[in-house]
C-alpha cells in the first residue's frame, strides 16, 4: 500500500509556539517539528546522529536544538555545534526536511523518490479577523476517501440530508489542482430553506479549502480539511474554518459594524463545531469501508471516476500498485466506472 506523495499539513500554527518541539507521525515514521525562538520553523528526522536518542525529547534553547542525552547542539541549519561536555563537536547534522508554514498551518513535503517539491500549496484568503479555530482526530482511513468525498455528490443528500445539491459547473482539473463549484438548497432553523453557494478547492491528496456562502443570510464560511496518512490504514484528519456575517445594511455603518463583529465572535464556536459534526457524519464510512477499485458507479453519484484518474499522478508507479487502466465500464451518465486507481489493492 503506497503513501501520497505531497505536502501533508502536521500541525496549526498555534500548536508551535516559540521553543516548542512536537512529533508528529507521518507515513509511518516519526517528524520531530518545532519553532525556533525567531520563529522559524524546522522539521527533522527525529533521532540524533550522536546516539539514536529521540529528538522529540529536546529542547530548543536559542535557536539551537538540544539533544536530551548528552546535549549536542543542532543549529538552525541541522550542523552540531556544540557537545554537553565542552569538547569539539563532531561532523553531524541533522536530517532536515522540507517544511511551509501557510494559512496558519505547518505542511511538510514527503516524496517517495526523495525529490523536492515540485508544487506549492498556494496562500488563500483569510475571512474575517477572528482567530483560527480547529481540531485534530486520528482514525481508521485514506486520504484520498476524504477528498474523494467532494466529488461524491450523492452522499450530500443521502448521509448529510442536503435537500438538493448539484454541480454549479463542470469540475476543473489543473495539475494537481481541482476546483468544484456546487449550488445547493439548505435548510437553517428558525428562517427555512435558502440558497448556498459552495465552491471547494483541492491541492492533491492533502487539502480541501471550502467556501461557502448564504448570500440571503449573509453568512460566509471558509473551511479547511487537511488528511494526512501516518500508517497504511490510519490518518490523521486536521479541520479548521473561520466564519463572519456581513454588515447588516439599513443600519448605521457603525452600528452594523458593531452587529457584525459581535455576532461573527459569539457564533464563531458554534459555527465550528457544526462544520466539524457536518465532516463527522463521514467518519464511521471512512473508518470502516472498503476500497473497490471497480465500483459499479450510478447516476447522481457525481464525477468520481474522473478524480481517481485524476489521483494517480500522487502515488508511485511501481510494484506495489497496479497503473493499469483496465477495459472501463461506462455506465449510463458517463462516469468511469472500472478506472484503476492506483491507491489500494
Amino acid at each position: 500500500m503506497p503513501y501520497p506523495d505531497g505536502w501533508a499539513a502536521l500541525a496549526f500554527s498555534s500548536e508551535l509556539k516559540p521553543g516548542t518541539v512536537i512529533t508528529r507521525q507521518l507515513a509511518g515514521e516519526d517528524v520531530v517539528l518545532y519553532r525556533l525562538h525567531d520563529g522559524r520553523v524546522r522539521a527533522v528526522r527525529p533521532y540524533c546522529p550522536h546516539l539514536g536518542a529521540h529528538l522529540g525529547l529536546a529542547k530548543v534553547e536559542g535557536n539551537d536544538l538540544v539533544c536530551p542525552f548528552h546535549r549536542f547542539a543542532y543549529d538552525p541549519d541541522g550542523r552540531c555545534v556544540r557537545t554537553g561536555y565542552g569538547t569539539p563537536p563532531p561532523r553531524a547534522s541533522l536530517t532536515r526536511l522540507t517544511v511551509r508554514e501557510l494559512n496558519d498551518v505547518v505542511f511538510l513535503w514527503r516524496h517517495h523518490d526523495g525529490r523536492n517539491p515540485d508544487w506549492e500549496i498556494p496562500t488563500w484568503h483569510a475571512l474575517g479577523d477572528q482567530p483560527l479555530r480547529h481540531a485534530s482526530l486520528e482514525m481508521p482511513g485514506y486520504a484520498q476517501d476524504v477528498m474523494e468525498n467532494s466529488f461524491d455528490l450523492g452522499h450530500f443528500i443521502t448521509l448529510h440530508g442536503w435537500p438538493q445539491g448539484e454541480l454549479a459547473a463542470p469540475v476543473e482539473f489543473n495539475g494537481v489542482n481541482f476546483h468544484i463549484s456546487m449550488r445547493v438548497r439548505e435548510t437553517f432553523p428558525l428562517v427555512g430553506m435558502r440558497d448556498v453557494e459552495v465552491e471547494v478547492d483541492g491541492h492533491g491528496l492533502s487539502v480541501l479549502h471550502t467556501d461557502i456562502r448564504t448570500p440571503s443570510l449573509g453568512l460566509a464560511i471558509c473551511s479547511l480539511v487537511m488528511p494526512a496518512q501516518v500508517t497504511p490504514v490510519r490518518m490523521q484528519l486536521r479541520q479548521a474554518s473561520r466564519f463572519v456575517l456581513r454588515e447588516p445594511a439599513g443600519l448605521p455603518p457603525l452600528l452594523a459594524r458593531t452587529v457584525s463583529r459581535t455576532v461573527t465572535k459569539l457564533m464563531a464556536g458554534p459555527m465550528f463545531r457544526g462544520s466539524l459534526d457536518f465532516t463527522s457524519a463521514d467518519f464511521p464510512i471512512w473508518s470502516t469501508k472498503k476500497y473497490l477499485s471497480r465500483p459499479r458507479l450510478a447516476a447522481g453519484d457525481g464525477p468520481i471516476g474522473a478524480m481517481r484518474h485524476w489521483a494517480r499522478q500522487f502515488y508511485p508507479p511501481d510494484g506495489h500498485m497496479d497503473l493499469r487502466a483496465g477495459t472501463s465500464h461506462v455506465d449510463h451518465d458517463g462516469e468511469d466506472a472500472t478506472i484503476e486507481t492506483g491507491t489500494r489493492q
